[in-house]
């Protein structure tokens, strides 16, 4: 079984700021796919179970907010007996241009308070995979202000073909691996 995170704010003013670029890829992929969320209060997040293509899967939207998105995510892995190896995360990266995507095995944090978070209760390890949704360039303003900005109209029709690139990458992921799919994704 494989947990595949979006990272986001969970209330409705932050539901196309650049910050929810995780929640917007797994609300597309509930639309290509037809699967439902549903709110879990014992993880404080919305969670649905699938199938896609051969491998079970749950997706997570936490409810925590982003700077306590670990908090869900170790919740619905310790319920599911879920490992760090078996996990996706998608998530805004403002040093990526709109639209692009970056596969990644562990890492840092690079700053991403929500990745901060999830290496936190997960001991400090970072061995867990990555979607990173570019969202840049950031303008000369605080990072924190840009994030919970609201992507304009245009940006918003830049980034769906992304989103359904996106779509495409997991759903290959899930097939073939970290390590397969940054070799076709990422670039």
């Amino acid at each position: 079984m494989k947990l595949i995170a979006g990272l986001g704010n969970p209330d409705a003013k932050y539901r196309f700021t650049r910050h929810n670029a995780g929640f917007m890829l797994l609300d597309y992929m509930k639309y290509k796919h037809s699967f439902e969320f549903k709110f879990e209060s014992r993880f404080n997040a919305e969670i649905a179970k699938t199938s896609i293509r051969t491998q079970s899967v749950i997706f997570l939207k936490p409810h925590t907010y982003m700077n306590l998105s670990g908090n869900a995510l170790i919740a619905v892995m310790n319920f599911y007996k879920i490992s760090p190896e078996d996990i996706l995360v998608a998530y805004d990266d403002l040093s990526l241009p709109l639209g692009s995507l970056r596969f990644r095995a562990k890492g840092s944090d690079g700053g991403h308070n929500g990745i901060k978070s999830i290496i936190k209760v997960l001991g400090g390890s970072t061995v867990f995979d990555r979607l990173k949704i570019g969202i840049g360039p950031q303008p000369p303003i605080p990072s924190e202000a840009f994030v919970l900005q609201n992507f304009t109209d245009e940006q918003l029709k830049d980034l769906k073909p992304a989103l359904q690139r996106a779509n495409e990458a997991v759903e290959f992921y899930l097939e073939n691996g970290i390590t397969l799919t940054q070799s076709k994704f990422n670039g």
